[in-house]
């Protein structure tokens, strides 16, 4: 559950942060005829990903059990390569996020109310879609039976949004810099659990071979239905008897990643940080407001 809260938290709040940007510019500049568009995209791009969500589940039921675990696993590692780039671009390009999206919007304004929409819903509809696809990945491979992931994407998407209603409001300052790398690490580790687990669908659909040949197995030390099994799996999709392909898989992808991610570049090449204050500009001195 964990896991999933930490996706619809992250996720949700890189899309709250780009709501933000835009009504604020718009309201600081005087154009708030141009917040129904801005509204009208951003609906669109939420209904999308909705629907971009219940295809991929109730479409997927319609499948053979091998085809139901080669499109599961399939999808798993294509939303891992999605949220992978997805960590490295906001690590690398939040610091511009505000200058590139008062550029787009300003192009918008002057080609008018559809372009307005468009912007919006571009801006959004990336996020919503990968959210979507992970998120799906991410509760598949837990695939517990219960609610509970879907109840940690919720609660974590509801947090996302009530952090930026805060920071729209200013009433809320956070190391944007440090957010977004220590949440990008985090997620990291669960897109590794994702990705050893879409490789165990491609086994299970005969696409990969080695479904047979387990690496260790600590079922008995670590049942999957124990509490701390259950945790286990729920935070970094963890499973007591992986294939040695699931594991080599896992090292391959996870140690590289998070070498890379944690390299001294961008962020965290000793730059200026990067603060909720800063994604939404100065505030006007009281002698501007005089």
């Amino acid at each position: 559950m964990f896991s999933n809260y930490l996706i619809g938290l992250r996720e949700g709040l890189e899309a709250s942060l780009v709501v933000c940007i835009l009504i604020a510019y718009l309201v600081k500049t005087g154009r708030r005829d141009a917040l129904r568009p801005i509204w009208t995209g951003i609906g669109i791009a939420v209904a999308i990903a909705m629907g971009f969500g219940c295809v991929l589940e109730f479409g997927s039921q319609e499948l053979t059990f091998e085809a139901q675990e080669a499109l599961g696993g399939t999808l798993s590692i294509v939303a891992v390569g999605l949220v992978t780039w997805m960590v490295f671009w906001m690590r690398r390009t939040a610091r511009h996020l505000k200058s590139e999206l008062h550029g787009k919007l300003d192009q918008a304004l002057a080609m008018g109310t559809g372009a307005l929409v468009a912007t919006a819903f571009l801006a959004v509809g990336r996020e919503g879609l990968e959210t979507a696809l992970f998120v799906w990945a991410s509760v598949h491979a837990a695939s517990d039976g219960t609610p509970r992931p879907l109840i940690g994407v919720a609660l974590g998407l509801a947090t996302a949004v009530l952090l930026g209603w805060l920071f729209y409001r200013g009433a809320l300052r956070i190391n944007l810099a440090k957010f977004f790398t220590w949440t990008g690490a985090m997620l990291v580790v669960v897109a590794a659990g994702v990705l050893a687990y879409g490789v165990h669908d491609l086994q299970e659909a005969a696409w990969v071979p080695g479904l047979g040949n387990l690496a260790f197995d600590i079922s008995g030390a670590i049942p999957p239905d124990s509490w701390y099994g259950t945790l286990l799996k729920g935070v970094f999709n963890f499973q007591p008897d992986p294939t040695v392909i699931q594991v080599t898989v896992w090292l391959l992808y996870l140690v590289p990643t998070l070498t890379v991610f944690f390299a001294p570049v961008g962020f965290a090449s000793g730059k200026r940080k990067v603060t909720v204050a800063d994604e939404q500009g100065p505030r006007p001195s009281k002698a501007s407001q005089a």
